[in-house]
């Protein structure tokens, strides 16, 4: 089938995507790429079990969407059934941006080894994904850039056995399934250098009983902020005792973005130009992008995409009074100060609700937010099954959780590239 032909047959599907994504991080936890999955958007099916079906859903979601949306910019790992890999669909995806994961019960036999050889002439990398001792398909060892290997279903023998033989400068070993910080150490150990999975969202050290200075200022921020009558003239004192905040502000102010017909030149015209709503949702994403700067970029964009999520199912659930963006974007927040959640929602004038919810989600307990909080977590890692079972305990379907979902990603993506071009 020509490229011409493949690409008209994909611009006539019309999936409505759910789509999950895990970080891949390094030794330094920086977010080096995504690993993508996908579900189509009917509320009780997966993908056919058409590979070529499954294959064109996947590159129009791609396309839909856009990689750097889906991956801030990081690389896309895409995981290729068996059929997938035959038909050379993945070639109309930009060979720079992706790495074709071939699934464990793809055989290693000579069409797959020519198709290979096809990604390779082409400009892709190859990732084997789940591989273990005596897999089937050593034959294509040669051909990978990435091994990747499962540390909680290969003992650690094996896999340190594995990373020693198949590692090299050319085939970088990735953990995954690393969950935990002792995960992430007995791997690094181990020789991976790559890893994959949430471990870091859970701080390393939480002994920490008390702000620290260098980030009290923006919880006075966030404070000042979520008070039911807001002072401007506080909030503008506060941002003038942080420099980088400042300049964000003006930056942000005086962009081509806005559009300004006169230059902004003071924090308190910033203030009034905004006007209290849009000062007040400028100044909670700015302050959790700058507390995020020493910790894995993904802390920061996991937050945004929980607030914005949030916010856009609001109108859909009941939630009383409590601000649902807040609540999305205060719920790493323990993980980014590395301080206790107790600690932190003590130093603001949270909604009650909010703050039970933010206890709760770190106790065990359920609130009556936590339907919505379980909905935003099951729907960041994927877990469809229980996206559809809240939903409908929410009335929501899956189709708009999806639609949120990818919405929410989106706006996160442009408010993430924005703060990195205000650096």
């Amino acid at each position: 089938m020509s490229t011409q032909a493949q690409k008209a047959k994909v611009e006539k599907a019309t999936p409505s995507p759910c789509i999950a994504r895990q970080p891949i991080l390094s030794g330094d936890e920086s977010v080096v790429g995504y690993e993508l999955f996908f579900r189509e958007g009917r509320e009780e099916r997966r993908f056919s079990s058409d590979g070529e079906s499954a294959t064109f859903s996947i590159i129009d979601t791609l396309n839909l969407i856009g990689l750097g949306v889906l991956c801030d910019g990081r690389t896309a790992f895409i995981n290729c059934t068996h059929q997938g890999l035959l038909t050379d669909y993945f070639a109309l995806l930009p060979p720079d941006d992706v790495v074709i994961e071939i699934q464990k019960d793809v055989p290693a036999d000579d069409d797959v080894v020519k198709a290979c050889q096809r990604l390779k002439q082409g400009g892709y990398s190859i990732a084997l994904d789940n591989f273990r001792p005596d897999d089937a398909r050593v034959a294509l060892v040669p051909f990978a850039n990435f091994i990747k290997v499962d540390v909680t279903g290969v003992g650690s023998v094996d896999y340190t056995s594995l990373v020693a033989r198949y590692a090299s400068e050319t085939c970088r070993a990735i953990a995954t399934k690393v969950e935990s910080r002792q995960h992430f150490l007995t791997s690094k150990k181990a020789g991976f250098t790559w890893f994959e999975g949430y471990f870091f969202h859970h701080p390393e050290n939480m002994q920490v009983r008390q702000i620290p200075a260098n980030q009290a200022t923006y919880l006075q921020l966030l404070n000042a902020v979520s008070k039911s009558e807001i002072n401007l003239t506080e909030i503008e004192d506060l941002i003038k005792r942080e420099p980088a905040l400042c300049y964000r502000l003006l930056r942000y102010m005086n962009s081509p973005l806005l559009g300004l017909s006169s230059p902004v030149e003071s924090v308190k015209n910033a203030l009034n130009l905004l006007g209290e709503k849009e000062a007040v949702k400028w100044i909670r994403m700015a302050t959790t992008v700058v507390m995020g700067q020493q910790k894995s970029s993904d802390l920061v964009l996991s937050s945004l995409v929980r607030a914005r999520f949030c916010e856009l199912i609001a109108p859909r659930v009941e939630h009383g009074k409590a601000d649902l963006f807040l609540m999305g974007m205060l719920s790493l927040i323990d993980v980014i100060l590395s301080v206790p959640i107790g600690v932190v929602v003590e130093e603001l004038r949270l909604d009650s609700a909010i703050k039970a919810q933010l206890m709760g989600a770190k106790m065990g307990k359920q609130t009556p937010l936590s339907p919505i909080y379980d909905l935003m977590l099951a729907r960041e890692v994927g877990d469809w099954g229980k996206v559809t079972q809240i939903g409908k305990q929410l009335n929501l379907s899956l189709s708009f959780v999806a639609e949120s979902s990818n919405a929410a990603m989106r706006w996160a993506h442009e408010v993430t590239n924005a703060a990195r071009a205000a650096q």
